[in-house]
């Protein structure tokens, strides 16, 4: 994935954001081959080719990805290479499929937060608010509730919470309220004028509308919430030694993430004065470091990795 500014063209298209310290985490486990490895946003392949260069024969990648056109790209790719098992839908739909296939360990997990590259370029998905397309923003345009369709029906109370806590809109009120004026919306031109007379123009700063086009999209795709309950399942898939490593592109990800991990990190809680041996309070994982961000370097070549963040998570039994 690229981030989850909406607004920027798409300089370093395609750019796999952070590659070589995901992949470096992830295939770096020292056990015999045979391991299954997990890229659970497939987009275009980026990371996932850097990841079967790197693993063995005998090894095996689980790509995953909830938009058509990405699984797509991914059954392409899985014609050229056994090692490659393809699954289309969300993280908790996958993982579920997995185990209906006998796959329910894995040595390394890379979820890669956010929208991508194409999602956005593509006025046809409704992600972005520089190129007028249909309001839809969902990452399976086939399931689920489009952006028009629920910003048409939804309370305006409702509306504000999303903007609010999703996308730390402070003037999620006002763009509400101007936002059920103006309905019926269809189309991305339809929110940005709603919330161009809802919020001043102000020179300098971002485009009025990203934080209204970030909140909308996180609901519409659910992204938090799956984010919330996939991130323990694949953990509790990993193998010892495994790594479950994550890039994040704005606070919400990131805070979540880093919760997650804290809490895996930490020794289980258990009554005083058991008798427990010190071994047994060994906590089941452990942090690699601190966040990573991409070099100057990355961030000039492909903008879109500017707010990457990346977390690394190892299982310790």
């Amino acid at each position: 994935m690229y981030g989850s500014d909406p607004g920027l063209k798409s300089e370093g298209r395609h750019a796999p954001v952070l590659l070589d310290a995901c992949v470096d985490a992830l295939v770096s486990i020292d056990v015999p081959s045979g391991r299954v490895f997990v890229d659970g946003t497939f987009g275009r392949g980026g990371h996932a080719r850097e990841i079967l260069n790197r693993i063995a024969p005998l090894d095996r990648l689980v790509v995953i990805d909830r938009d058509p056109e990405a699984t797509a790209v991914a059954v392409e790719l899985a014609k050229n290479d056994s090692r490659i098992i393809v699954v289309q839908g969300t993280w908790e739909t996958a993982i579920g499929k997995l185990q209906s296939l006998g796959v329910n360990t894995w040595h390394g997990v890379l979820l890669d937060l956010g929208v991508s590259s194409p999602q956005l370029d593509d006025a046809a998905r409704g992600f972005s608010f520089q190129v007028d397309g249909p309001l839809d923003m969902r990452m399976d345009p086939h399931v689920g509730t489009s952006a028009a369709d629920w910003l048409n029906s939804a309370d305006e109370k409702d509306i504000s919470r999303v903007l609010f806590e999703y996308g730390e809109e402070r003037e999620a009120r006002r763009i509400a309220k101007t936002i059920c004026a103006h309905r019926p919306l269809h189309r991305t031109s339809d929110l940005v004028e709603a919330v161009r007379q809802a919020v001043p123009v102000r020179a300098g700063r971002k485009h009025e509308a990203t934080r209204t086009f970030q909140a909308i999209r996180i609901s519409v795709n659910d992204e938090l919430g799956l984010l919330q309950r996939s991130l323990p399942r694949f953990f509790s898939g990993l193998a010892a030694s495994g790594r479950l490593v994550v890039i994040s592109f704005h606070s919400l990800e990131d805070r979540i993430v880093k919760q997650t991990f804290r809490t895996l990190a930490s020794p289980p809680g258990l009554p005083r004065h058991l008798p427990i041996r010190a071994d047994q309070l060994r906590p089941p994982a452990r942090l690699l470091g601190k966040s990573i961000a991409p070099e100057p370097r990355e961030i000039l070549s492909n903008p879109r990795s500017r707010s990457a963040r990346l977390r690394i998570l190892e299982r310790l039994s």
